[in-house]
């Protein structure tokens, strides 16, 4: 209720009455508010989605990492089998060319997983440009309705 003069007009309910009486300090204190806490959030939330790429990047690295071993003993192995061969001692060089054919195939498959996993990297950060756009929105219903 309101005092108008000597007499007492009724408002309707307190809701209406704490909004209306509210400052426009006071409601841009509570926006600045809300939207600290909804940066920080922001925050929070980009920082999880780009561990989790960051993972996904570091499988993909250590599998091309394992291909760059691999192919290097496949080297390694490919050069015996030259020794070998030029030793003429013909069963022990077709044995090492054996184990170098082997190596070149675990290169190949580790290099084509990790060439995978490379190419499902999102980093984008969905999640998050979404919530943005999302709050974006918040923003200017809410300035709108002041």
């Amino acid at each position: 209720m309101t005092v108008s003069g000597n007499q007492q007009v009724p408002t309707g309910s307190t809701a209406a009455t704490d909004r209306e009486e509210r400052s426009v300090g006071e409601l841009l204190g509570d926006i600045t508010s809300n939207l600290t806490t909804l940066m920080k959030q922001e925050l929070d939330l980009a920082k999880t989605e780009a561990k989790a790429e960051a993972a996904k990047a570091g499988k993909g690295a250590g599998l091309m990492a394992g291909a760059g071993v691999t192919g290097h003993l496949a080297l390694l192995f490919a050069s015996l089998a030259l020794m070998f061969l030029l030793d003429s001692w013909m069963h022990t060089a077709w044995a090492a060319l054996i184990v170098t054919v082997l190596w070149a195939v675990v290169a190949a498959v580790l290099a084509l997983r990790g060439r995978k996993e490379l190419k499902q990297l999102n980093p984008k950060l969905e999640t998050t440009q979404r919530t943005l756009k999302e709050d974006v929105q918040w923003a200017k219903e809410q300035k709108s309705s002041s």
